[in-house]
């Protein structure tokens, strides 16, 4: 299983509802496209274990146009066992699901 480790900043997308996100650094998504080319499903969503500050959780990397990269949504169950706020740098650990 194909695993990757980054930092990154926590951020509460500024539309509708109070969604989370961290961007994935460019290298990390252009490994994470080229590993799924022939397994993303039609919206291009990858299914991902992720952890942060030792809570683990699965979820889907959302493509995101403007870095060329993915977005790494974070519940609020997340966010309140991890402690984490908007603005936080964090340190992330992605593995992608079969």
């Amino acid at each position: 299983m194909e695993a990757w480790e980054f930092e990154a900043e926590l951020f509460e997308y500024s539309g509708k509802g109070s969604w989370h996100f961290v961007i994935l650094p460019a290298d990390v998504g252009f490994a994470i496209r080229y590993a799924t080319e022939s397994s993303r499903s039609g919206w291009g969503m990858v299914p991902v274990t992720a952890e942060i500050a030792d809570v683990g959780f699965r979820t889907s990397l959302f493509p995101e146009k403007a870095s060329s990269s993915y977005l790494l949504p974070v519940k609020a169950a997340v966010r309140k066992a991890a402690r984490l706020k908007a603005g936080d740098r964090i340190k992330v650990r992605i593995a992608l699901l079969p």
